[in-house]
C-alpha cells in the first residue's frame, strides 16, 4: 500500500527525518507514534504532499505521489484541528466539500451516527468544540477512499463520540481500509490499533503490534510500554 524508503527532510540546521524507510501494507489500523519533534506530524505531511522531502520516495499502490496531486483524490485526511469558516452553517460546509470532490458523498449515515442532525442548520462559529469535531469527522468519512489519515481523531470528543469512532474505525477496517492514526491518547491505540509505528528523533525506534510492543517492554500497559521504550 505505502511504501516509504531513504526518506528525509530538514528544516534549516533541523533534521526532522533521516533515510527513513517504512512499508506500510493494504489493510489495518496503523498508530505512527512519538513525542514532539519526533517527525511524525512531517511524515504525514510529506504523505499529504504539504512538505517536500529533501530525499528519498513514497510511493502509494506502487505510484510514486512526490510532487504530484491526483492521488489525494483517494484518501481521506482528518486534520488535528477542525478549523473552519466561522459564518457558513454545518450544511453549507458539507455542501461545498461535496462539491470540491469528485467522489459520491454519503454523509446521512455519519450524521445520524454522531447525532449532528439538531446542528444542521447552526453557524459553525457558535458550535462547541467537539461538535467541530464530530462534523470534521463526517467531512472525513463521507466519502469512499481505501487510505484514510486520522491526525489527533478524539481531540474533543466526550465518552459517547468517542465509542462511535471507534465503530466507524472499525467498520472502515473490516471493508479492508488503510487507516493512519497520530494520537497522545495511549487507551484509544490500544484499543483500535494493529500496529505501532513508533518514531523518535527522525527514525523508526519500533514498528509491530501492541502485543511485541508490550513484550519486548515487559509492560502490561501501553502507556507504560511507550514512556519505557523512549528510555531503552
Amino acid at each position: 500500500m505505502i511504501n516509504i524508503t531513504n526518506l528525509s527532510k530538514s528544516f534549516g540546521k533541523l533534521s526532522v527525518l533521516e533515510n527513513l524507510d517504512l512499508e506500510i501494507k493494504e489493510g489495518g489500523i496503523f498508530a505512527i507514534l512519538g513525542p514532539n519533534g519526533s517527525g511524525k506530524t512531517t511524515l504525514i505531511k510529506c504523505l499529504l504532499g504539504m512538505v517536500i522531502p529533501d530525499k528519498g520516495t513514497i510511493s502509494i499502490n506502487d505510484k510514486s505521489i512526490l510532487k504530484k496531486w491526483d492521488y489525494r483524490n483517494e484518501l481521506n485526511y482528518l486534520p488535528q484541528i477542525a478549523n473552519f469558516p466561522a459564518n457558513l452553517s454545518v450544511n453549507e460546509l458539507i455542501d461545498m466539500v461535496k462539491d470540491l470532490r469528485p467522489k459520491t458523498a454519503n454523509e446521512t449515515e455519519l450524521i445520524a451516527h454522531f447525532g449532528l442532525e439538531p446542528f444542521l442548520k447552526k453557524k459553525l462559529g457558535h458550535l462547541s468544540g467537539g461538535t467541530k469535531q464530530k462534523v470534521n469527522i463526517v467531512l472525513t468519512f463521507m466519502f469512499d477512499s481505501q487510505l484514510i489519515i486520522l491526525d489527533e481523531p478524539t481531540t474533543g470528543l466526550d465518552p459517547v463520540s468517542l465509542i462511535h469512532l471507534k465503530e466507524l474505525i472499525r467498520r472502515e477496517k473490516e471493508k479492508g481500509k488503510t487507516i493512519l492514526i497520530t494520537s497522545h491518547i495511549m487507551s484509544f491505540v490500544d484499543d483500535t490499533a494493529d500496529e505501532i509505528v513508533f518514531l523518535l528523533d527522525g527514525k523508526i525506534y519500533f514498528k509491530g503490534s501492541v502485543s511485541q510492543l508490550k513484550e519486548r517492554t515487559k509492560e502490561t500497559n501501553l502507556e507504560n510500554a511507550i514512556a519505557k521504550l523512549i528510555t531503552e
